[in-house]
């Protein structure tokens, strides 16, 4: 099934505006602003980060459900760093903290399976070239 998303930008950089959409549910705003400072709104690393960690939780779920450890549940926040590199905003780093509920599992087995699904879920895979991704992963206590 494919994955749908748009956005239209309005004006110069500096001082036009962007809405975007993300399937059926997904919108926003974005200015430059809310991109490359501290104004309000919406940016498409935000976008990056959300689906990293959405894809991320669900892929490291599925292994340990299929390692016989089926969690309660896996909560992942992902941090998104854009820096100018040569001069071009560039994605430099994403920070992936995970923390799982999973009975009769521990820590090291989980940083395992973490470890695993961190390089197989699909958009890890799509954001190879991210120059650092980082994982913590730790259970609930």
């Amino acid at each position: 099934m494919p994955a749908r998303g748009s956005a239209e930008w309005k004006g110069d950089l500096p001082t036009g505006s962007g809405t975007f959409t993300a399937g059926d549910t997904i919108s926003g705003g974005y200015t430059f602003k809310s991109r490359f400072e501290d104004g309000a709104g919406s940016n498409p690393e935000q976008l990056i980060a959300a689906a990293h960690a959405a894809c991320f939780s669900m892929a490291l779920s599925n292994a340990l459900a299929k390692a016989g450890h089926p969690p309660l549940s896996v909560q992942t926040n992902a941090t998104v760093t854009l820096r100018p590199v040569d001069g071009a905003p560039t994605i430099t780093k994403i920070a992936l903290v995970t923390v799982g509920r999973v009975p009769g599992l521990d820590e090291a087995a989980f940083t395992e399976h973490a470890t695993a699904a961190k390089a197989g879920c699909p958009v890890s895979r799509a954001l190879a070239s991210v120059p650092e991704i980082t994982l913590e992963a730790s259970l609930a206590p």
